[in-house]
């Protein structure tokens, strides 16, 4: 049985206006997911926005994080950050260099112990540290105007700017002094000749009186030793009068080495070459170089009587050395070093710390490199040795024979090196030989 129910036309109008109703409620449903859906879409593309912008932002931070690293690390300046405890946060490579500790031992740090430990003081006095002369200065970080975030230690190597001191005085005295010392020389000269010409006349006199004889012998024998003495002073008063030329390197030092042999006979020393076959020739005098030469070789076996490692070595020098192109010889020894008391006055005339020697020796070494417009240094620590490096300008190219080698340009890779031990043996040999 069907029942059929007809609805009221009250209820029927407001089940149509429920249904209208409903409809605007799902019509204003979807334009407000449209919209939601569109904010969301635009929300993206913003984030999507910002995060790029964030990203570039980072990686110009880091960039620019890096780029302030390379900066702080390129400088010569030692540089440590400390905060406000007084802690190392930072460090830099010069500062590691120059305390010759590795940054990750410096880093957390109190700064107060380190300087303590390596016996420094933040003082604007130079204070020797190993091979380094420094400075230390101290100043406030802010990270805003009047607001503190730590300090900076700021370590300065004026080692370079003493050593040039140190060669102004050098010059200093070695002009006052050499024009004493060339008047005086050429004041004792005179008189020393005439000595020398009456015990001449004395020995032609007393040939048959040997025990006067021997007087006369030993007044001329002191008259050569003072002429000598005189010939070292004009040298060192006068290296700039000589001609110069192209020498070849190896027999310079092996002439040198020949003229040593006296002292290398009574000292079991072990002496090695290390010459640059591209370097076969140098500008300079032969005499003087060869008793350069002579003299730090002789000064070298001095400083180790109980034997040891003489090197001689000769390669091309940066070009920044003597603003152009220069050669640079070392003489190194292994002895017990020089008192760094003794240092800065090895070059002074007349200066020594050995119970037999004039102190002419590195004098007159220093005047001859001076006046060939060269340089030289000593490096030295007490037990380690000792190296002499010479600096010489290297003006044109010497003319060189065919199948001789060529000189090194400075670029690209160096050759190997003619390194040579040279015997006891053979040197003796090419000393027989001359």
């Amino acid at each position: 049985m069907t029942t059929s129910t007809a609805l009221h036309p009250a209820e029927r109008d407001l089940l149509q206006e429920a249904f209208h109703t409903f409809d605007q409620a799902a019509h204003t449903l979807q334009q407000s997911y449209s919209t939601l859906t569109d904010r969301i879409e635009q929300m993206d593309v913003e984030l999507s926005q910002s995060n790029a912008a964030l990203r570039q932002q980072l990686q110009e931070n880091e960039a620019m994080r890096a780029h302030l690293n390379g900066i702080l690390d390129s400088l010569t300046t030692g540089v440590l950050v400390l905060d406000l405890d007084g802690h190392i946060t930072r460090v830099n490579a010069a500062a590691s260099r120059l305390l010759s500790r590795p940054a990750d031992t410096l880093r957390g740090q109190s700064a107060a112990t380190l300087m303590a430990e390596l016996q420094l003081t933040v003082s604007e006095q130079p204070q020797r540290h190993e091979s380094h002369v420094l400075t230390i200065a101290q100043r406030s970080l802010e990270a805003s105007p009047g607001q503190s975030s730590g300090q900076l230690i700021l370590i300065h190597d004026v080692t370079k700017m003493c050593q040039l001191e140190e060669r102004l005085q050098r010059q200093h005295r070695f002009v006052a002094m050499g024009e004493m010392v060339g008047r005086i020389a050429h004041e004792i000269r005179n008189p020393l000749g005439s000595i020398e010409l009456f015990a001449s006349m004395l020995r032609r006199d007393l040939h048959e009186q040997p025990a006067s004889l021997a007087y006369a012998e030993q007044i001329s024998q002191a008259v050569h030793g003072l002429d000598r003495l005189l010939s070292n002073l004009l040298i060192y008063t006068q290296p700039e009068r000589s001609a110069r030329g192209w020498q070849p390197v190896e027999t310079l030092v092996l002439d040198a080495l020949t003229l040593a042999a006296h002292a290398i006979t009574k000292t079991p020393v072990d002496i090695r070459l290390d010459l640059d076959p591209r370097i076969p020739a140098i500008w300079c005098n032969q005499g003087q170089f060869k008793q350069v030469v002579l003299n730090l070789i002789l000064n070298a076996i001095q400083a180790m009587p109980a034997g040891g490692i003489l090197t001689l070595k000769l390669v091309q020098a940066d070009e920044q050395a003597l603003g152009g192109r220069a050669i640079c010889m070392t003489i190194a020894d292994n002895g017990p070093g020089i008192d760094p008391a003794h240092r800065s006055r090895i070059f002074d005339p007349f200066f020594t710390t050995k119970d037999e020697g004039t102190g002419l020796g590195l004098a007159i070494v220093h005047a001859i490199i001076d006046a060939h417009h060269g340089r030289i240094d000593v490096e030295s620590r007490l037990g380690d040795g000792t190296t002499f490096t010479i600096l010489l300008p290297y003006p044109t190219e010497p003319s060189l024979r065919d199948g001789e080698p060529h000189e090194w340009n400075g670029q690209g890779e160096r050759p190997l090196s003619d390194s040579k031990t040279i015997a006891l043996s053979e040197l003796m040999e090419e000393s027989t030989h001359e």
